[in-house]
């Protein structure tokens, strides 16, 4: 692999960094560390992100919670939120939801969906601070003014629930096919929940399979339970066919 210049690395993204290093984990994985070693701040968001995975290198939470943190102290919005995610789940140290509440509060604040998406969930779920679902509500809502998939589907929740709001059904709806077209599997699943209660069974069929495809194992063994009570032959068929891994 020929190096990037010193100067095209400065002004790369992510993304650019990316394509640029693709090839055999390990090598790619070589020059994205000597990027961030520059200072490149993307190439020290993208260097924790391996070593998080353990993609191309040995996995060490540590380190990547150092990366995220050096890219995080010179600005990087996306790189505060996974500081964030480290502090959270105690990744790479111990676990503190305050700090976590606090890296998600500015990445939310410098616009990053993601960390809007994760503040929202921390505020809702009154973790490391006092529950507080309208302004979980707000900062789901301008996440998903941004196309977030998941934060979509929330507010889809909000407002077919009628939380903190009065309900909508039809802005439900629309927002839970928001979500599915955007590839979140709970989107998928509340849209085709819907179609079902509306009788549209083989639009229901398509968008509970592409649910099952994307999800975890843990959410799929829920799903298949719920369709095989269902009294439509066709979801029980799929229910068996999701608990056969199909």
């Amino acid at each position: 692999m020929t190096p990037l210049p010193l100067d095209a690395l400065r002004q790369a993204s992510a993304e650019d960094l990316a394509a640029a290093f693709a090839g055999p984990p390990g090598e790619a994985a070589r020059w994205i560390d000597a990027a961030a070693r520059y200072g490149i701040v993307e190439a020290q968001l993208l260097y924790g992100q391996i070593l998080l995975d353990g993609r191309g290198v040995p996995q060490d939470h540590a380190a990547a919670r150092g990366w995220f943190r050096a890219a995080a102290e010179a600005g990087n919005a996306a790189a505060r939120n996974m500081l964030g995610r480290c502090h959270e789940m105690g990744w790479g140290g111990a676990a503190d939801e305050a700090l976590a509440l606090a890296c998600y509060r500015a990445a939310a604040e410098a616009g990053h969906d993601w960390g809007q998406y994760n503040l929202a969930g921390m505020l809702w779920r009154g973790a490391g601070t006092a529950p507080d679902r309208r302004a979980a509500l707000g900062w789901y809502r301008r996440a998903a003014e941004q196309g977030h998939a998941k934060s979509l589907n929330i507010l889809g929740r909000f407002l077919e629930e009628g939380w903190e709001a009065p309900p909508d059904p039809v802005a439900a709806a629309a927002l839970y096919r928001r979500a599915a077209e955007g590839g979140d599997f709970r989107g998928q699943f509340n849209l085709a929940t819907l179609l079902a209660a509306a009788g549209e069974t083989e639009a229901a069929l398509e968008w509970f399979r592409r649910a099952a495809q994307g999800s975890p194992a843990r959410f799929r063994n829920g799903m298949a339970e719920r369709l095989a009570g269902r009294p439509e032959p066709e979801f029980r068929a799929l229910a068996k066919e999701i608990a056969r891994g199909r």
